[in-house]
């Protein structure tokens, strides 16, 4: 198994949120106004950390907060109906290469089983940035510990064909990986404060929030359909 050097770059600062600002085409969003606007909320907010995707969105957030961390993705334009049988976060090597090159501190990739990720991690670890592995389930994050990424996020837990199915955060998952030595983020499904505090006492690192931050139509659809 490959050995890296340490990395010096920025770490996630533990117990902390970090705000995923994304979105895709026909979103009401979808400009650099609402980016912007976003990136500032959530840093005036007290966030410790950003989650984007695309090129244009890192250097946009490296340009007003050059000392907060931004993990960086890509991915598609529109995502497909089967996107749950589909490798489509930070896919290639040249993904990973765009991202870095635009400032990103962190670079996420799909970790889970369904590819081959070695020469995306190589390529993020050669340019000495920190690698962060988007799994599914436990064994997925514990290969990929093993392997060499420096983070494990609960990202894809629901999102493949033969992950848990559910509505809620894999607290399971994040515990299960973090008694492992995992450095795991937990991500995905988080919509109160009170889901935020069991992930912390689960063993995350740190919490990704996205949807319910930074996409108001899916917010504003809680209160709607309040029953």
């Amino acid at each position: 198994m490959k050995k890296y050097d340490t990395i010096p770059n920025m770490e996630i600062e533990k117990n902390t949120v970090i705000i995923s600002i994304q979105s895709t085409e026909g979103d009401p969003t979808h400009n650099e106004v609402c980016k912007e606007a976003f990136i500032k909320s959530a840093f005036q907010g007290g966030a410790k950390g950003f989650r984007l995707a695309g090129e244009a969105d890192v250097r946009l957030a490296k340009k007003l907060y050059p000392d907060i961390p931004v993990i960086a993705i890509t991915k598609p334009k529109h995502i497909p109906q089967n996107y749950k049988e589909l490798v489509y976060i930070t896919p290639t090597a040249d993904d990973a290469l765009s991202l870095i090159e635009a400032g990103a501190d962190i670079i996420a990739f799909d970790g889970t089983k369904r590819h081959d990720y070695s020469k995306i991690l190589d390529t993020i670890k050669s340019r000495r940035k920190i690698a962060m592995a988007d799994i599914s389930t436990y064994e997925e994050g514990v290969l990929a510990h093993k392997t060499g990424c420096d983070l494990v996020s609960t990202t894809l837990s629901g999102y493949t064909t033969y992950s848990k199915q559910s509505d809620e955060p894999d607290f399971e998952l994040v515990e299960r990986l973090a008694k492992e030595g995992v450095k795991v983020i937990a991500e995905g499904k988080i919509w109160e404060k009170s889901q935020v505090k069991e992930a912390f006492l689960k063993g995350a690192h740190a919490v990704v929030i996205g949807s319910a931050v930074t996409r108001p139509w899916l917010i504003t659809e809680r209160f709607v359909k309040y029953e």
